[in-house]
């Protein structure tokens, strides 16, 4: 088995999404009050039952500056994962579907949360 490839059967943690939250240094912003610490995926076509994980974790500014060169030191910034614990791994194409569910369960989430929260996510599908 080459380091790339999962482990056959057993159970599977693995990421759905990846990506980054921030907002301006010294904003009230809570994100408990936006983003649940589980996502129902129950249309999700896997096998397992359980929902996935959203986890956050601060940590300084990935990159130096935004797109538009604004620096990105006076932002308070947040890693952002959505997990989720697989009785046996699914294919890639389950995964992606996973994936697409929980973005779309994710999306009015993050579009509510209070003006100047910025967030970037994509999928992932790494296994933890």
């Amino acid at each position: 088995m080459s380091a790339a490839e999962p482990p056959a059967g057993g159970r599977a943690a693995v990421r759905l999404l990846q990506g980054y939250l921030w907002y301006p240094e010294g904003a009230d912003v809570d994100l408990e009050s936006f983003l649940p610490r589980e996502l129902d995926l129950s249309q999700a076509p896997s096998l397992s039952e359980e929902d996935a994980h959203v986890l956050w974790d601060q940590v300084q500014p990935p990159f130096a500056f935004f797109e538009n060169g604004e620096p990105t030191a006076s932002q308070t910034f947040y890693q952002f994962t959505v997990l989720r614990v697989y009785d046996e791994r699914p294919s890639n194409e389950e995964l992606h579907d996973d994936a697409t569910i929980a973005s779309q369960a994710l999306n009015p989430l993050l579009e509510g949360t209070p003006q100047g929260v910025g967030w970037q996510i994509w999928e992932d599908l790494r296994d933890l």
